[in-house]
């Protein structure tokens, strides 16, 4: 077994994609793309420039490869979990909110969401990889799934598409908030309990209501 002590540079070659991708999320998360030079890449990776080339042509490929390798397997994970998830909705939206926390927290994908929508429209390409491989891939489940709610009675009547972005939106806002008004003084938020706060009122207000529900409500 490889000693993790063990200097980078001795350690078996195909180790060393995955310590680039590891790398280049940290230094996209601080940096930016524009600002990412593949020399602090390849540094972070404990790599040469030379090396670095051996696996990637463009900081392009390795913004593919932070998505494929580090965040796209989480993605399909949690896509998974819902499209095997039998209802009731309700504890399917609480055990998404809390997976998607989760690798929040654990991963540096709010420097990485960050960078992708501030350098957009200078770099087109990274935000049509996140949606192609990550965004759509959520949405469309949830969708599929505030659909079949809907089916069973669970959920009222309304755009599925539109109900999951309203599930999807603050939360992504919150992260925003994080990595672009807390650096500079702002008051963060608890991201969990904000999570959780906002997912009870989404079923709340999801809930479909008898005609005797509204005439209690009016």
């Amino acid at each position: 077994m490889l000693d993790p002590g063990e200097p980078k540079f001795r350690r078996r070659k195909a180790d060393r994609p995955g310590e680039i991708v590891d790398a280049a999320m940290a230094v996209f998360a601080e940096r930016g793309f524009a600002a990412a030079r593949l020399d602090e890449i390849a540094r972070r990776a404990g790599v040469s420039k030379g090396a670095l080339y051996l696996y990637f042509e463009t900081k392009e490929q390795i913004f593919r490869a932070v998505v494929a390798q580090a965040i796209a397997p989480n993605v399909q994970t949690i896509r998974a979990m819902i499209a095997a998830h039998p209802g009731p909705l309700s504890a399917l939206l609480r055990l998404v909110a809390g997976r998607v926390m989760a690798l929040i927290e654990t991963l540096p994908v709010g420097g990485v969401v960050k960078m992708v929508i501030g350098e957009a429209r200078n770099f087109p390409e990274l935000a049509r990889v996140w949606h192609d491989d990550l965004v759509a891939h959520i949405l469309g489940a949830l969708t599929d799934a505030i659909r079949a709610a809907q089916a069973r009675g669970e959920v009222k009547a309304g755009d599925a598409r539109a109900y999951a972005l309203e599930i999807i939106s603050p939360m992504l806002i919150a992260v925003i908030w994080r990595e672009t008004f807390v650096p500079v003084g702002a008051q963060p938020f608890d991201l969990p309990a904000l999570a959780h706060q906002h997912i009870e009122t989404m079923i709340e207000g999801l809930k479909a209501r008898s005609p005797k529900d509204g005439e209690a409500d009016a």
